[in-house]
């Protein structure tokens, strides 16, 4: 499998791998799997951000705030259902979720799948070469037959404000891992993170306010969407304050409460304050400089997600920029993985959209759930964009309260969804849903805009009554009857 020179700290593989976390391990196991040998190189935990400190826990840390807010809302269970949550018990699950940040049985995976593990600080060296810092200190060469795969993630992003540093600010991480729940917590930003992070600790009795820049939450959804998820955040007491910028952090030491001056010039003070204010990539020690890449900087790839001018260096997951999430990266290694593959056989990989070969990365059908109260379930296009791209669309709404399905849910269900019909060739290119328990109907929608299906085929999938899902009978006799 492995050709060893005269050094021990040398190695050649068919392909290596930078970075463990999920994008990395499906890139790995994509290669190994067609038969070409394979390393991975980890400075970190084997399981990566998404396992320890992001999708998992904070997944952990939401699932009893939302269940117990579907049970406030159902006669015989609300009358059962204290608040806030009992921490302990939640904040425990948490840490079994995330194996108590020990990757022990991510390391046994690999083993299971023929996959070497190295540790260390992985950089390229120039071509076809990784070198790896180990924890001991010395340096192992990595070198490539076939393809280097970087798949590095990204790291939080902090504002350059006054007194930051010292404050020692949660970013994501110390907002999923936090071990007891502070009294009072400022979340600054308006996106994903942060409304999640209200959710999950106001569930949990923290008294929360959310600072946001903008006017409003979740700009780069439907309008709505931002819209209904703020009237509930306020309802269970978010402080949200809009058109809010921090201008300077005090935390003499970085212990005790943390001091915030406002745009306006007034302060806010906090036991924590977390800045969910974006990502950056994780490149800036990457060695790009080596092979004339620019260090610091997102990595662009191609739809095979090769790097363009190389034909061996491949970017995957958020490194590219194409789309944060962990389900899209791991789509994009085993479609990097395949590619590899093929090239490495000297086969022509087929770069055509919806490739059956699994050579190509969709990007007109990204899926994203907002595990708040209510859910915020989307995939495709929004309005706006997708006029902005220069389709004939139409939009069609329908609130989600009105189908059996949802009042048998939950009483008072609000909610909405939105269709984008794309008028000219009479298939979908977006959908929202916005209301309890909606992440369901998410994965219908996406194989309608993936498979660019005919809306006159869609009346055929009829859905199951009395269910949510029956909102798509709605949509659909909303928009032939012009409504």
């Amino acid at each position: 499998m492995t050709d060893t020179g005269t050094e021990a700290e040398q190695q050649t593989y068919d392909v290596v791998v930078v970075g463990a976390g999920p994008v990395g391990e499906n890139a790995a196991d994509r290669t190994r799997s067609a038969g070409l040998s394979t390393v991975i190189v980890e400075s970190e935990l084997v399981g990566g951000e998404c396992s320890y400190w992001a999708c998992m826990p904070s997944k952990a840390l939401l699932r009893p705030v939302l269940a117990q807010a579907d049970a406030r809302r159902l006669p015989g269970l609300a009358q059962q259902v204290t608040w806030p949550l009992e921490a302990g018990p939640v904040l425990a699950r948490r840490d079994s979720f995330t194996s108590h940040w020990k990757d022990g049985g991510q390391v046994e995976w690999l083993d299971s799948v023929d996959v070497p593990l190295v540790r260390g600080h992985g950089r390229l060296d120039g071509p076809k070469t990784v070198a790896v810092t180990t924890p001991e200190g010395t340096v192992e060469r990595l070198t490539a037959r076939h393809a280097v795969v970087l798949a590095t993630g990204s790291r939080a992003k902090l504002p350059p404000l006054p007194g930051i540093d010292e404050a020692k600010p949660w970013t994501s991480r110390e907002a999923t891992s936090a071990q007891q729940v502070p009294g009072r917590l400022a979340i600054v930003g308006g996106g994903v993170v942060a409304v999640e992070m209200a959710t999950a600790w106001r569930g949990l009795g923290a008294h929360v306010t959310l600072l946001v820049r903008g006017e409003g939450l979740l700009d780069r959804l439907e309008p709505f969407a931002g819209e209904l998820l703020a009237k509930q955040l306020a309802e269970h007491g978010v402080d949200i304050r809009p058109g809010t910028s921090v201008a300077e952090v005090s935390r003499p030491g970085g212990t005790g409460t943390v001091s915030l001056t406002l745009g306006d010039g007034s302060t806010l003070e906090a036991d924590e304050v977390l800045f969910a204010t974006g990502r950056a990539p994780r490149s800036e020690d990457l060695g790009l400089e080596t092979v004339d890449l620019e260090p610091g900087a997102w990595l662009e790839s191609d739809d095979s997600c090769r790097v363009p001018g190389t034909d061996w260096l491949y970017s995957v997951g958020d490194l590219n920029h194409r789309a944060l999430l962990t389900h899209q990266g791991k789509y994009q290694a085993r479609v990097a993985g395949t590619a590899i593959a093929a090239r490495a056989k000297g086969e022509t990989v087929d770069t055509a959209p919806w490739s059956p070969a699994q050579t190509t990365a969709d990007h007109a059908a990204v899926p994203q759930v907002v595990f708040t109260d209510p859910e915020i379930a989307a995939v495709g296009l929004t309005l706006a964009e997708a006029e902005a791209a220069g389709h004939r669309v139409r939009a069609v709404d329908q609130e989600i309260g009105s189908v059996a399905g949802a009042a048998l849910y939950a009483d008072g269900y609000t909610g909405r969804a939105r269709l984008i019909v794309d008028e000219d060739h009479g298939f979908l290119r977006g959908a929202t849903f916005v209301g309890p328990g909606v992440s369901e109907l998410l994965h219908s929608a996406t194989i309608a805009i993936a498979g660019e299906v005919p809306l006159a085929r869609l009346w055929h999938a009829v859905p199951s009554y009395p269910t949510i899902s029956e909102v798509w009978l709605r949509l659909l006799e909303a928009y032939r009857d012009g409504s």
